[in-house]
């Protein structure tokens, strides 16, 4: 069979993919001007390759193979070649089975498929990526199954097939394994995708951080500018590899005590790591040298790309296609360099002024380099280490989500903090915090909320209050400011989860306690009490009270306040080993410390003690805390001298690396300036830990046995054969109310009214009482204006109500009047669903009404949504109390409303032509519930979704 070949070249199908090693590699069609480079491909793959690939020996391509293997319809004959440095290094192409070679058994619209992989690069996962494209190419074309003839020796390419997830048959015919493969994705193919991209990713993001070897491109003799301070701090941090230095005019064997050389070609030795600090416009050059030389990855601290306006945008696009051409993964440009702690490693690649944070459990990736020195700063002057660090500046290539798939794995970080402009992928950022958050915590601070981003990289047009709710979401701790992202990281990083929401408050000072108790009941949690041990207190009465305060079992934290006692640095020492002893003898429970400087305290303390003695407690005048990326501090300026803000508490003799969350809080225990930061904190760690629980049991997404799958893709087919590709079409109500149906969501029927007959022979077809109602889009769904009538008894109610409505707001033919059947009364709602770009489907609810707009009252949840998530929407919203009975009045039938979402949800889910759904109102009664007014719009498909093969952003 033939069908009418598309001559188009499908841009779309080129990506760029990390392979398994953590290398790039790049899939595009294969065309009529890849002859040669198939040819040189072909003759570097080996004679036991080629045999199993033909069955037979075949040394080299004829002619008539190379014009068959590059000349290509792109619908029933497909090629695509891996690729780096423009270089093949694997092939795979379909033929589609006409109907006089396909056997009677073999089901319709299949192709064959077959592969050659270089030897050189198998093992790296390029047949297992080429795979899920040319499955997604097939998908797109019509081919529904692969078949596939492999010999039995060839082991290698079975498990390629058998390890993809798809549902698969397999025999042995004629002396060689004949494998069908169905290319509907199925939770299995998507598990076994996305855990290949999960190691693959991580892999790269390891191959960044833990280099065996480093250079530095562009520093200079002077010692002076960003590439030389990258040098220092490179070798100034016990980098536990080899250190180059490069700069074209070297005129010594040394740089700054680093072994110098002209050019990266003139290292004799693998370089992993290169650090490029020159010009823009001389970037290319040095990116040219790497690539050839084999480097693994870069980090860009040259500015002038996507932050420098149109022409530094374009600028930025060549460098990653370039980088990409190489197999390299890049951070940056204008990025702000990366920092490793890790033992065996010890690598800061960064711009970051000393001292840079000592090791510890927390990761933190930022976009913005001047909120990534704030971050570094108030991690050292609270006394926090780092696992590992990256600020990735214009974020051309690694992006949060990178370091995110690397931190789920990392077993040094226990916290992952992220500072973020933009979500490029929201869609993939969810799902990959949603894993990680399930196992660590994952904190975000999002700057850029009212403003564009800067630097300038790609967004979403998803409102931040949406952006919000979908990280709630998926677990993630969302916080204001920077200076949140640290105080909750500390937090975290030294405590374990609290069980639930009782607070237990104590301390030295009545003031405090009632400041921290009125705090706690903001952010909704239960506090005791606030216990009151004087001024006169001892240091074992603060051990004695914080010891039966984590003993109670109507306690799940503790809160301590304290006022420094006059004594000066011994009581503070005392005091600081009585709370950790407490802390010991009762482990399990988070516990912060409120603390209020006294003058003659913090002058006796001296930061030099960090982090040792008392002044790890913070009895230090405070720097001004950062509270927005606008805030920020000046990197020139200088570190205040000064203790730490509110370092933690950590014994007088550091001990060696604490082991389990007892061990770390024993010796981490954070203090706070203020009782509102402290108490801020702990509710974040509340609500995770409530989410963490909960996301134990994610819930289901139920089946419904009256959904009529098929029907609703045969009318979608239909109704958009004629539509444009890139036109939306809105239904009438006839075809939304079916498309509807088909998914067991009923609208209510509506007759239209364009006169005062029309109206009343409508009323007797659907029967009294009735409402009129315009459909007018300036009086739609807006009672508070007129535009709906109720309860229309008789037909001489609806005659007049008919004529005060086009008295008062315009004639029929401006109102659109309608008739509809009166419905049993109960809460208005509104339910959505809307697809971003970016993030895919998005389920949105609230009240109908104006108030409930004014306050922007509306949860939103991805989409699929399971049972749990549309239970917790529904409750999410701060007017969720008028569906529960508020005020006496009966509650309405929730179940209903959550079986309606969990239907729409389905509908959008397995239709991706169905890119918006409004239904407004709908009236949840007592006992069931009614659509009143359905819009659909519907759309063709995009070619590739979340769901599609893994692929880095394109450029």
């Amino acid at each position: 069979m033939t069908t009418e070949s598309d001559p188009a070249y499908p841009a779309h199908w080129e990506a760029d993919v990390v392979l398994r090693d953590g290398g790039t590699a790049r899939i595009r069609p294969i065309t009529t001007e890849d002859a040669d480079r198939l040819v040189s491909f072909y003759e570097q793959v080996s004679d036991e390759s080629k045999y199993y690939r033909f069955f037979a020996p075949y040394p080299r391509l004829s002619a008539r193979d190379v014009h068959r293997f590059t000349h290509h319809d792109y619908v029933d004959r497909v090629g695509l070649a891996a690729t780096i440095g423009g270089e093949f290094i694997g092939t795979v192409r379909y033929d589609r089975i006409d109907a006089t070679g396909r056997p009677a058994s073999a089901p319709a619209d299949e192709a064959e498929v077959a592969f050659l992989v270089q030897d050189a690069h198998q093992g790296r996962g390029v047949a297992s990526a080429l795979l899920e494209h040319i499955g997604a190419v097939a998908r797109e074309r019509g081919i529904r199954g692969f078949a596939a003839e492999v010999l039995p020796a060839n082991t290698k390419m079975i498990k390629v097939f058998t390890d993809a997830g798809y549902q698969q048959k397999r025999s042995f015919e004629d002396g060689s394994v004949h494998l069908t493969l169905d290319l509907e994705p199925t939770a299995e193919s998507l598990a076994v995708q996305r855990a290949r991209e999960q190691r693959a990713e991580a892999r790269s993001v390891q191959r960044l951080l833990a280099p065996g070897s480093v250079a530095v491109v562009g520093v200079s003799r002077s010692g002076g500018g960003v590439g030389a301070s990258a040098l220092r701090n490179l070798r100034d941090s016990g980098f536990h590899g080899h250190l180059y230095a490069v700069n074209e005019a070297a005129s010594t064997d040394l740089l700054d005590g680093v072994r110098a050389y002209r050019a990266v070609a003139d290292i004799g030795a693998p370089v992993d790591l290169a650090v490029i600090a020159v010009p823009a416009e001389r970037v290319p050059e040095a990116v040219a040298a790497c690539g050839d030389h084999g480097v693994q990855g870069l980090v860009v601290l040259s500015a002038g790309y996507g932050e420098s306006g149109p022409q530094g945008a374009a600028r930025q696009r060549e460098l990653l296609r370039q980088v990409r051409s190489y197999g390299m993964r890049l951070i940056g440009p204008n990025a702000f360099g990366v920092i490793n702690t890790a033992p065996d490693v010890e690598l800061n690649a960064s711009l970051a002024p000393a001292p840079a944070p000592a090791r510890g459990r927390i990761g933190l990736f930022t976009q913005s380099g001047a909120i990534g020195i704030a971050l570094l700063s108030a991690l050292v002057r609270r006394g926090a280490g780092l696992s590992s660090f990256v600020s990735a500046g214009n974020r051309a290539d690694v992006s949060g989500n990178d370091i995110l798939q690397y931190w789920y794995e990392d077993e040094a970080t226990d916290v992952a903090l992220l500072y973020l402009e933009t979500l490029g992928n929201p869609r993939k950022f969810s799902r990959l915090a949603r894993r990680t958050a399930a196992v660590k915590p994952v904190v975000v601070a999002k700057g850029g909320r009212h403003t564009p981003a800067g630097h300038v990289v790609p967004g979403t047009r998803l409102s931040d209050d949406t952006v919000s709710a979908l990280l709630r979401q998926a677990g993630v701790i969302r916080v204001d400011t920077v200076t949140e992202l640290v105080d909750v990281g500390l937090l975290l990083a030294g405590q374990p989860l609290p069980a639930g929401p009782r607070v237990a408050i104590l301390g030295n000072s009545e003031s405090l306690g009632v400041i921290a108790y009125d705090a706690c009941l903001t952010e909704r949690l239960r506090p005791s009490a606030p216990l009151d041990l004087t001024t006169d207190a001892s240091p074992e009465d603060f051990r004695a009270a914080l010891g039966s305060a984590l003993a109670a079992d109507t306690n799940d934290a503790v809160i301590v306040t304290a006022i420094p006692g006059v004594s000066g640095h011994a009581l503070a020492a005392d005091l600081a080993d009585a709370l950790r002893a407490a802390v010991a003898e009762h482990p399990g429970k988070p516990v912060a410390v409120v603390h209020v400087e006294l003058g003659a305290l913090a002058a006796a303390l001296s930061p030099g003690s960090l982090p040792l003695g008392p002044a790890a407690w913070g009895f230090a005048p405070e720097p001004a805390p950062v509270t927005s990326a606008a805030a920020a501090p000046d990197p020139a300026a200088p570190a205040p001298a000064t203790a730490p803000e509110s370092a933690p508490l950590v014994p007088r003799e550091q001990p060696a690396e604490a082991e389990g969350d007892a061990g770390r809080q024993a010796c981490r225990i954070p203090t706070y300036p203020a009782a509102e930061r402290a108490v801020r904190a702990v509710a974040e760690a509340v609500r995770y830990g409530q989410w963490r629980r909960a996301n134990a049991d994610p819930g289901q997404v139920p089946e419904y046995e009256d959904i009529d799958e098929s029907g609703a893709a045969a009318q979608l087919a239909r109704l958009l054969a004629g539509v444009a590709a890139a036109d939306v079409l809105t239904l009438d109500d006839t075809d939304a109310h079916a498309l509807l149906g088909r998914y067991g969501i009923r609208v209510v029927r509506t007759l239209p009214a364009h006169t005062p007959d029309a109206a009343a022979g409508a009323a007797r077809a659907l029967g009294y009482p009735v409402a009129l109602k315009t459909t007018a889009p300036h009086l739609r769904h807006r009672a508070d204006l007129g535009g709906v009538r109720l309860d229309l008894t008789t037909e001489e109610e609806l005659r007049r109500a008919y004529d005060e409505l086009t008295e008062t707001h315009g004639k029929p033919a401006e109102l659109l009047p309608v008739v509809q059947a009166m419905v049993p009364r109960g809460v208005d709602t509104v339910v959505r669903s809307v697809i971003d770009a970016a993030a895919g489907a998005v389920l949105s609810f609230g009240l109908a009404g104006v108030a409930s707009e004014l306050l922007g009252d509306t949860a939103h949840r991805l989409v699929p949504a399971a049972d749990r998530d549309v239970a917790a929407l529904i409750r999410s919203i701060r007017t969720a109390p008028l569906l529960f009975g508020w005020r006496g009045s009966d509650p309405v039938d929730t179940p209903a409303l959550e079986e309606l979402l969990l239907r729409l949800s389905r509908l959008v889910d397995d239709h991706p032509e169905v890119v918006g759904v409004s239904l407004e109102p709908v009236v949840v009664a007592t006992s069931g519930l009614s659509v009143l007014s359905a819009t659909v719009r519907v759309a063709h498909p995009p070619a590739r979704t979340d769901l599609g093969p893994r692929t880095l952003p394109s450029y």
